[in-house]
């Protein structure tokens, strides 16, 4: 960064405990430091300062995407993403950047307050890779968030439809709420995997707890259909209720054959009776 004068680095170097310690006390002022602990905070300021003097000193450009501003970039990334973690929204994480420049303009203000003209371009200067320092920090913490939102998306999906091993040989999947792509994809890769890895022949789909059955939905349920009898198993769908039937035939919907049942038990005496399995009461 050829613009700023080695007076300013000097500076800066100087004062160093004392700009850490503003630092600090202005992001606490912000509510920027919420969960974060007083130790960790501390390093973090001291750990960015020293690589942030060691970048705009090797090199002679403010490009932070090149290569000497690898360190800068990749200390941002991983704070974005403790960040993501932790719960903070971007303004929190962005501000770690921004509470930096009260601190160093008041310190460029005492340092030039007899060269208006120095100042101004110097203040400049700093502004602007601040600047672009915090929107790279932004952007990274919102892919951080985006990714750690998809991973509780999925783990929740897969919660939402746990296979249950009802028989030796008989496994069910209840599901509970509307059925998209996405959840069908889940839904069909636990399924198929649980069928390999018991051997089971008959899988039991539930579908007691799903509010509507619509044209998308049937689509959905025969695909799965589809695909567990490509792996050589039998399927059953219980929880057909008055409602879906009439929803079904007055859509005029084709399930191609699936064997419907109107609860789980009926579909479970079915899968045993399949299987050879007869059930008697105890006397």
């Amino acid at each position: 960064m050829a613009a700023l004068q080695n007076s300013t680095l000097e500076a800066i170097k100087g004062n160093q405990a004392q700009l850490l310690s503003d630092w600090i006390s202005s992001q606490e002022a912000a509510g920027a430091t919420r969960n974060l602990k007083s130790d960790e905070l501390k390093q973090q300021t001291a750990d960015f300062l020293r690589l942030l003097l060691q970048a705009i000193e090797t090199n002679s450009g403010s490009n932070i995407s090149g290569q000497g501003w690898d360190n800068v970039r990749l200390f941002l990334e991983k704070l974005s993403t403790s960040r993501a973690l932790l719960g903070h929204d971007s303004h929190q994480t962005a501000y770690f950047i921004f509470a930096l420049k009260g601190p160093l303009f008041n310190l460029l203000q005492s340092r030039y307050s007899d060269e208006p003209a120095l100042l101004a371009d110097q203040l400049m200067q700093i502004s602007e890779l601040l600047d672009t320092l915090g929107m790279h920090t932004v952007r990274t913490f919102q892919k951080s968030r985006e990714s750690v939102i998809k991973r509780q998306q999925e783990e929740l999906l897969e919660l939402s439809t746990p296979v249950v091993k009802l028989w030796d040989g008989v496994l069910a999947l209840p599901m509970i709420g509307t059925l998209d792509s996405q959840r069908t994809q889940v839904v069909m890769e636990s399924l198929l995997q649980r069928i390999i890895d018991t051997g089971s022949e008959i899988a039991i789909i539930d579908i007691t707890g799903v509010p509507t059955v619509d044209t998308l939905v049937a689509q959905h349920l025969l695909k799965t259909v589809t695909a567990i009898r490509l792996m050589g198993a039998d399927c059953i769908i219980s929880g057909v209720r008055p409602q879906i039937a009439q929803t079904i035939v007055h859509l005029g919907l084709d399930l191609q054959g699936v064997v419907t049942k109107a609860n789980l038990a009926d579909a479970l005496k079915l899968a045993l009776a399949r299987l050879g399995v007869s059930l008697s009461k105890a006397n």
